[in-house]
This record gives C-alpha cells, structure tokens and sequence, in this order.
C-alpha cells in the first residue's frame, strides 16, 4: 500500500495503482475499525460519480458490516450533503467517496467522525490500522435513507431573496455541484444558464476545478453573452466555489469573503472570521475595518473546520473556493449554499457584483500558482525556504512561509493533496509584484533542482 494516499485530512489516489480492490478493501476495515474504536455505530455513506466509487461503495459497505458498524446509504450527492447528513440524521459519522477536483482515474475517501472531519493524526491512526491488520469484528446492517430533499428544503428556509431578478450561470463542470445547485436556485427563483451540470466523471468539456482560469472560460463567456448578473462554477464534489462577476471577471476565495464578510458583520459586529494563508492582505484588513476579527490560519477543508468549532467563527474561506458558513449554517464548505448567499446579497441591493467590490484598495496578485515538486522533497523545501528568508524578513510559518516584504508578499507552501508547491504574491506595485515573485521562485527553482 503507497503510504502517500494518506493526506493530511483525506484519503487519496489513483485508481486500479494505488487503489485497487484489495487495497480499499483493507482501507474499508481499517476505517470501520476506527469507527468501532471510537463508538460510531452508524455510519453514513456517499458517493461521487466516478467509474469506481459504486464499486468502492459495496466494499466499504462488506467492511462496515463486518466490522460490526451499519452502513446508512445517502446515494450518489455531493460532498457537502453527506455532511448534512452527519449534521442532521441519528450518525455517528460518515464517508464520502470522491476524487474531488482531481482528474477521473483518480477517488478518495472524506472521513467524519460525529460532525467533525477527520484530519492528521487521525488519519495516521487508520493508516497503522490498515499496515498492522489488527481488525474489529462484529455483524453490522445496511439501510437506505433520504437526504436530498431535506438538504434542499433546509437551505431554501433560510435563504430570503430581495425583490431583484437575477439571471445566473451555473457551470457545474460535468461534476456533482450542478445536482443542488440547480434546483435549489431555480426554486429560488433566479433564472439559469445552465452548464455541464450532468454529472460525468469523464469531465468531456473541462475540469472541474474553479481555481484554475482555463476552466473558467466557458462560464465567463456565458455571462458576457447573456448579460447575466454572475456566473457560479463548481468543483467536482461540490463544496468548492467559483464566481464570475458581471464583466466576465473572476472574484477570487479571498475577494468572495470580502463581499460575504461584509454582509455578516452587519448583522453580527464582533464576529471571528478566519481565512487562510493564501488570502490577500487585503481581506484581513476589512474584516478588522468592518468590525470583524479576523484570523490567518492553515489551509485545509478539515482544519479550518476545526479552527472554526474552536474559536467560534461566523464564517471562514479558502482561495481555492472552501467557503463555511457557520451564520445560518452548519460550518461545512458547500458550493451550493455559498452561493445562495452571494444571490441573497446581491438579489438585496440594486449594485452589481464589481460595484460591490470597487472600494478595495488596489494591488496586484498572482493566482495560485502550482509547481511540481517531489512527494518527499515538497515540506523540505518550504522548510528551507521559511529558514533562508526568515533572517532577513519576517516570515509566518502557520502554514507554509508566507514571507513579508516592504510592499508585499509571497507565499510557498506544500500541498496535501498533490505533489507540488502551491505559490502566491501580492504587492502594491505590478514592478514590486514582479520583484517579490522573481525573488522568492529563484529560489524555490534552485531548491527542486
């Protein structure tokens, strides 16, 4: 078994190589034996649209039962409706089989225990299960239940549109987003342009990842074509978001909770946001300006998640689209539910989607920039990295080294899902942009090499 499937805060990898039926059939009891160590009787499960999660379905279901848990069936959905399940039905935890954003021969597992997700050590705790073998026994049953339809019931109660009309792209991306998102906006009343919202785990018209800027286009061509007011895209699972604004221009993770966090704080002065390393400077100034307290933390669905039930926050985010709502919700990243939010905001006030963002102050940003590196060598090299500018800048090493210049920034850190580095910049200039980027990838090129 490839040790490297465990992730920080999933599991993950690349079918019939890393995951064959073998190897998840010993996963499933090592994930079933956690469950039984740790008191969970009843354990949810879900599925993506993947060629090979029905089949990693049954395995995980033989394993539960076998380890003498109950398999509850929610059927194919996207993530976040499994943890609306162990948020709102007699669980004890959950699996979410999904590969997520990533391409189609790769699947994976989400883990919650009880309403949290798992992530680091206890993750590490299923993989020694898995390695020494040493399994729980017992003689589990297997149900079906619904969910879906007290999911979409339960978001469209607390969603309360103004009197404005909108009319919105919805580019689900061939993945799960499009089977919530659709008729829970329609319901709405909003008027769609509807996208690749067939689930399809081929992905036949482009990836389904709203953090890279190719697979955008379709979206941002769909909104100059039809004078829609935005476009929302969704990840493959469905908990990450992407919008278009009117202009056809991308709002960024970090430009997304500007508008968000605004809207909290006027209702709730005082509250905690948090956001993670990646975010503009910009975003946490606001949220101070707005009354707010805002706090840098790691990026990571299930540590921020676990940020978020330690220190109570309204509402965190990620660049790459993981917005959580705890105001109104249930504090679990869901595309679907993000993006009621924005068409609540917007449908409320007869500003646009740029209107509403022109007062931020300029700077100049890269994208996530993603660099190959070795599994082994990608933590070394940030270590390096924090090490070397920490002598003559101030670096903060929460996640990653975030390094701090005169009119700037950059960022390098290791993903947890993918063999590479993930980089960033943002400075006032487009020269000292420039400045910051050629300094810090100099030396990261070097480093890989």
């Amino acid at each position: 078994m490839n040790p490297n499937i465990f992730r920080e805060y999933d599991i993950r990898g690349i079918v019939g190589q890393d995951l064959t039926d073998e190897t998840v059939s010993i996963l499933a009891r090592a994930i079933s034996t956690f469950f039984n160590r740790n008191g969970a009787k009843r354990i949810a499960i879900g599925f993506d649209a993947r060629v090979s999660s029905p089949r990693f379905r049954d395995l995980l279901i033989e394993s539960l039962n076998a380890s003498g848990c109950d398999a509850v069936l929610i059927g194919k959905v996207p993530t976040p409706v499994l943890y609306f399940a162990v948020f709102t039905k007699a669980v004890d935890g959950g699996v979410m089989i999904t590969g997520s954003h990533n391409p189609p021969d790769h699947n994976g597992f989400k883990i919650c225990l009880g309403k949290q997700t798992l992530f680091g050590a206890q993750i590490q705790e299923i993989k020694e299960i898995a390695f020494y073998g040493n399994f729980s026994s017992g003689k589990g049953k297997t149900e079906e239940i619904e969910v879906l339809k007290d999911y979409e019931q339960d978001i469209l109660s607390g969603i309360h549109l103004g009197a404005r009309k909108l009319k919105v792209v919805v580019d689900g991306g061939n993945g799960m987003g499009g089977v919530t998102g659709v008729p829970i906006y329609e319901k709405l009343g909003v008027e769609l342009v509807k996208l690749f919202c067939e689930p399809d785990s081929n992905f036949p018209n482009h990836h389904p990842d709203p953090t890279v800027v190719e697979n955008l286009q379709d979206a941002i061509k769909a909104v100059k074509e039809t004078n829609a007011d935005l476009a929302i895209a969704f990840d493959g699972d469905g908990d990450r978001i992407g919008v278009i604004n009117e202009k056809g221009e991308i709002i960024w993770g970090d430009e997304l909770m500007v508008l968000l966090s605004r809207a909290i704080l006027l209702e709730k002065p005082n509250s905690i946001i948090i956001a993670e390393v990646k975010c503009s400077q910009n975003l946490f100034d606001d949220i101070e300006k707005n009354g707010g307290k805002p706090i840098m933390w790691k990026a990571g669905h299930s540590l921020i998640k676990a940020k978020m039930k330690e220190t109570g926050a309204a509402l965190a985010g990620e660049m790459s689209g993981h917005i959580f709502f705890a105001d109104r919700f249930y504090g679990f990243d869901d595309a679907t539910y993000a993006g009621a939010r924005v068409l609540e905001i917007l449908s409320n006030t007869d500003k646009t989607l740029s209107e509403l963002l022109s007062d931020l102050p300029e700077t100049f940003s890269t994208p996530e920039l993603r660099v190959d590196c070795a599994e082994e060598k990608k933590f070394a090299v940030v270590q390096r990295i924090a090490g070397e500018f920490a002598k003559t800048n101030r670096v903060i090493t929460i996640d990653g080294a975030r390094i701090l210049f005169e009119n700037g920034w950059g960022l390098v850190r290791a993903s947890n899902t993918q063999a590479i580095l993930v980089l960033r910049f943002e400075a006032d200039t487009k020269e000292n942009l420039r400045a910051i980027q050629e300094t810090v990838e100099t030396r990261v090129k070097e480093l890989i090499d």
